[in-house]
Parts: structure tokens; sequence; C-alpha cells
């Protein structure tokens, strides 16, 4: 079996990233390929998509989520990700039961004896009025029935699993401030999310109808056929293979997905990394040559390119490895994070984690001169690169 090595991993994930060549996707396209942008912080899917696609316009982005083409909603590991509304609809269902289960790990204590059905049923009774709600709002208005909990932990269950919500505009519109509201997917996109699949329970996640100071049901066989798991393992190696099974477990937070990925095996290539794990890819996925030239590439915080994986070395050294969940915006060179940035008073400063070169300090400022612009609209070019570490 082939050993792709870390440089070649390292071409692989920024040519399925859109980050070795800048692509002409339509905006919509992108971040269907993507499978989503990480969207915690409501401004970094434009600086994602600026650092990918060719002349890319901001306002674009902007008309596609208030046109209800993308939405803010949480779904990979209960995180806020800006997805197309045609995926969302087709891979929410699958993700429900993570959902649940990862908002229960944070709050089982609180939530300990309430019927989640019953929960469930109270929210969308309160949302059934049509009105875009807040977290603390919703929470709130279901109080009475459940006070133990606090809002915190109801509002939580009810917009992060329960109920498959969106983030309303203006909250993620291009240089605008605004609070989160939420209403139900469903009324928002006017369409109703896929029906739910059998294969979740693989999740070891409580089962629908149970309190939940009952125990996780016992992790089971994935049920067959599962074509959401299915379509999710072509989509994800399309945007981030070659790829291990733990890779794709890290960056959708589903663990039942081995029946999926058995499923779609004779379709796929195997390689293996330099470690000896197995790594599994579409046969006519690219895999540039090592030495492809990697451009100076600026990322926000949490970009899918490096916390799509659970081995991000192929990206990012080990030591640095605690900055992509820290939520440090970072700057690629020749492929791997070498630098943070910031931006203040339209100044973009990048300080290296490691020594440069001189044209590696040019290629830097250069590029954080042409992200100073994107972000003032123009009205500011300046960029510095602080000193190299000793």
């Amino acid at each position: 079996m082939t050993v792709l090595g870390t440089r070649a991993l390292n071409r692989a994930t920024l040519a399925r990233q859109l980050l070795l060549d800048r692509s002409a996707l339509p905006v919509l396209d992108a971040v269907g390929h993507l499978c989503g942008l990480q969207a915690q912080e409501p401004q970094a899917p434009f600086t994602g998509l600026w650092s990918r696609l060719h002349a890319f316009d901001p306002s674009v982005l902007s008309d596609l989520l208030t046109g209800r083409r993308v939405v803010r909603t949480h779904l990979m590991r209960r995180t806020v990700h800006l997805v197309t509304a045609d995926d969302v609809l087709a891979w929410r269902a699958r993700h429900d039961a993570m959902l649940r289960q990862r908002v229960l790990g944070a709050y089982r204590r609180e939530l300990a004896g309430v019927d989640l059905d019953e929960l469930a049923a109270a929210g969308r009774a309160v949302m059934a009025d049509g009105e875009p709600r807040s977290m603390p709002g919703l929470a709130r208005a279901v109080a009475g029935r459940w006070p133990e909990p606090g809002p915190r932990a109801l509002g939580e269950m009810l917009v992060a699993a329960l109920i498959p919500m969106v983030q309303l505009p203006p909250r993620g519109l291009w240089r605008t401030k605004g609070g989160v509201r939420y209403v139900p997917l469903a009324s928002w996109l006017g369409r109703e999310t896929a029906a739910p699949a059998t294969a979740p329970a693989a999740d070891g996640t409580t089962t629908p109808g149970t309190t939940t100071d009952a125990a996780p049901t016992a992790p089971a066989a994935p049920a067959t056929p599962d074509p959401a798991g299915e379509a999710l393992v072509r989509r994800y190696l399309a945007a981030f293979g070659p790829a291990a099974s733990a890779d794709l477990r890290a960056w959708c937070g589903l663990a039942g997905l081995p029946g999926a990925v058995a499923a779609v095996r004779e379709e796929l290539v195997a390689f293996r990394d330099e470690r000896g794990r197995e790594l599994l890819d579409l046969p006519d996925a690219p895999r540039p040559d090592p030495d492809t030239p990697a451009p100076v590439r600026f990322l926000p915080a949490f970009d899918n390119a490096i916390l799509g994986y659970q081995d991000r070395s192929r990206i990012i050294d080990d030591a640095h490895r605690g900055l992509s969940v820290a939520g440090a915006r970072v700057v690629l060179v020749d492929g791997r994070v070498a630098a943070t940035w910031t931006i203040r008073d339209g100044m973009v400063t990048a300080t290296p984690l490691r020594r440069f070169s001189r044209s590696e300090r040019t290629a830097v400022a250069e590029e954080g001169r042409a992200l100073a612009a994107f972000l003032s609209d123009g009205d500011s070019d300046r960029a510095q690169v602080a000193a190299s570490p000793e």
C-alpha cells in the first residue's frame, strides 16, 4: 500500500480546501464543496472564502444568507457552521443523536429527569407562532414546566439539539453585528429535513422518549442502508481526503459511520500515512506532487483545514496544535501553520511561530496587505510582520 508522507498529505489537503490555488467556483458551490464552514465567529466565513476564491465578493455571501440559500446552524460537532440549505436539510437528521448526546455531556446533571421529547414538544409549541427568539428567551418560555435545570441547559438543548434551528440575519452578514435569534429550520426554508435515519443509535445516544437520567443506549451495529452517512463519507473525502476513519469522526462528531464507510469502500482507494494508519480517498481526487509550491494563506479562527482532522500534523506542528482550538487566526507558509495574525485599527499583524526567511516575510506582508484591504473594504492596506522568535 502506498505511503503518503506529511508533505503529500499537506498538498492534498490544500488542493481539496481550495488553498493551493484560488478557485473560480461560485460562492454557493464553494460552501457546498467545503461541506460548510466553521462559523462560531460570524465574520470568519468571509475571510475563509476570501482566501479560497478568486475575486470573492462578500455581498454575495450575505445575499445567500438573506436569500435562504445558506444558513447558520449547529451541526458538525455541535458547533455553528455555515452550510448550504440543501446540505442541512439532507444531513441534520443524521446528526440529531450526536447533537443531543453532546449537549447532555455538558448538562447531564442539570437535565436529569427531563423527558427530552416533552421538552422538544414544548419548545416547538412556543416557536409555532413564527416569532424569532433568542436562546434565553426560548428557555424562559418553557422554564415554568422545568424550573430546576436553569435557562442555559434548557436553551442549549432546545436550540442546539432538539429543534433544528437557524440563526437569523443580520447575524453573520458582512461587517454587520447582530444578536443571535433563532427560528425553526423548516419554517425558514419552507422545507422539512430528511426523515430521521435509524443509524444514529450506534452513537450510543439516549433514545427518544427516555429521561436523561437513564443510561445511554449501548452502541449497536450501524443500521443499513445509511444513505446520509454514505454521502457524508464521500463529501468529506472530496474536501479533506485522503483521511482515516478517525479523521472523519473528528470532523463530524458522528460515531456511527463504520457501516457507511464499509458500504462505499469498494468505491475508494487506500493509502497509509507514515504512522501506519490506513487512509481512504476518492480515486480521482487531486493528490498534487509534494513539491508543488504553496502560497501564503491567512485563515480565520477554527478553520476547516485544521479542525477537519483527528491527526492535524499534516498542516500544524504538534507544538502549536492548541492554537487550532483556542481561536487563534493562523497564517500558512509553505502550506503549514507558521504564524498567527490579528487586525487592529485596519492594520494586519502577523506574528511568526518560527524564523522566516526574507522571501517568506515579504510574501506574508504582501498577503497581509491584501487581507487588510479586503477586511476594510479598501480603506486600509497596512500590514506588518512581527519579529521572528529567537
